[in-house]
């Protein structure tokens, strides 16, 4: 991980298309300003961590109601 010390108005560049600016620091709190390519996504990681979650739920949430189907099928024979 590379850790950087930037003030407020100041940047970083990752790659050549990507800028992460700094906007304001509240206390424990920075504003970032992020301009990239509209075909990057941008996503805060707990919201990235939480769709995630949902999705290995739901995962498994089928894989217990396909082997419930299979049981109930293996039964009825």
């Amino acid at each position: 991980m590379l850790v950087l010390t930037r003030k407020i108005g100041e940047s970083i560049l990752i790659g050549d298309n990507i800028e992460l600016s700094i906007l304001e620091v509240n206390g424990e709190v920075v504003k970032l300003g992020i301009t990239a390519p509209k075909e990057i996504g941008i996503l805060r990681k707990e919201l990235y961590s939480s769709v995630e979650e949902m999705n290995k739920t739901a995962e498994q949430s089928h894989m217990d109601a396909d082997t419930l189907k299979n049981q109930i099928n293996i039964m009825k024979k």
